[in-house]
């Protein structure tokens, strides 16, 4: 047993970890384009991956880990790039009253254009346009370099990179967690997503507590709490999906689902049917 599992993470772990990006992700986009709709993912997820991922290409240059982890972090931006664009393509808003579509390519709407439950400090990654997100992350990566060159001496410069950038990481099931309690349904969010977000992570810590070469600790502690997070995230999936095939209470009366009531006679008389 001990063979197959040493065998394992030196051979199929390195290669699933590169790999992840795209197996995580790639459905995803496809569904939004497919649907032309990105109603339900949440934009954040783009934003925490695009940070972590560009902060731990800094902290490779002192930190010098794996390989293969450099290589993941290098094809995760490429994807979630690809992810953040077509997110946006796609992204629809609607007015409370009206329930209208908006036109996203307009410059930055005026306070009360504003959807209320996007309140951000500058409204920030709320942005109607597309250009704001990538002028964003351009200075992200203009202030990176301009700190690695000032501070890329000091260990502890490096140490604390790794644990930014793993942190932030760490925390990316939370902005979906947030949006399915509040939305109570997972609409959106793709069960290939989080069948490879759990895949990954059960070989993420056999691969950080196993591998042959030492992995930092960052990496570690930060992948514990974001497997339990997405675990959690499993648990929203059973619960909010698992009920919507039966019967539903609304406003304390038992309705049966809506393909059942499709098939029902409707009174031609009944004005509510009108």
């Amino acid at each position: 047993m001990l063979p197959l599992i040493r065998w394992t993470v030196t051979h199929i772990a390195p290669v699933f970890i590169v790999t992840s990006p795209v197996t995580s992700y790639a459905d995803q986009i496809y569904s939004i384009h497919r649907n032309r709709s990105s109603a339900g993912f949440s934009l954040d997820i783009p934003l925490i991956m695009l940070v972590a991922s560009i902060l731990k290409i800094f902290y490779w240059l002192t930190a010098r880990f794996e390989t293969s982890l450099l290589i993941q972090a290098a094809i995760m931006i490429v994807v979630q790039v690809l992810l953040l664009n077509v997110s946006l393509q796609y992204r629809n808003f609607s007015t409370s009253n009206s329930g209208a579509q908006r036109d996203l390519h307009k410059p930055f709407a005026s306070a009360q254009d504003t959807d209320p439950s996007l309140g951000r400090p500058y409204n920030f990654w709320r942005w109607r346009s597309m250009r704001p997100y990538w002028i964003s992350v351009a200075y992200y990566i203009v202030a990176l370099v301009a700190l690695q060159l000032l501070l890329g001496w000091s260990s502890w410069f490096s140490v604390l990179q790794g644990y930014i950038a793993l942190g932030v990481e760490a925390t990316l099931p939370l902005p979906q967690v947030l949006a399915n309690e509040k939305a109570r349904s997972c609409k959106g969010f793709r069960l290939s997503v989080l069948v490879n977000w759990l895949l990954g992570d059960a070989m993420k810590m056999m691969y950080f507590f196993l591998a042959p070469s030492p992995i930092p600790w960052a990496f570690k502690l930060c992948g514990l709490f974001q497997s339990a997070c997405d675990a959690y995230l499993g648990v929203q999936y059973w619960k909010f999906e698992a009920g919507k095939s039966g019967v539903t209470l609304q406003g304390g009366v038992a309705k049966e689902d809506s393909a059942e009531l499709s098939e029902k006679w409707i009174p031609a008389k009944d004005p509510r049917y009108r």
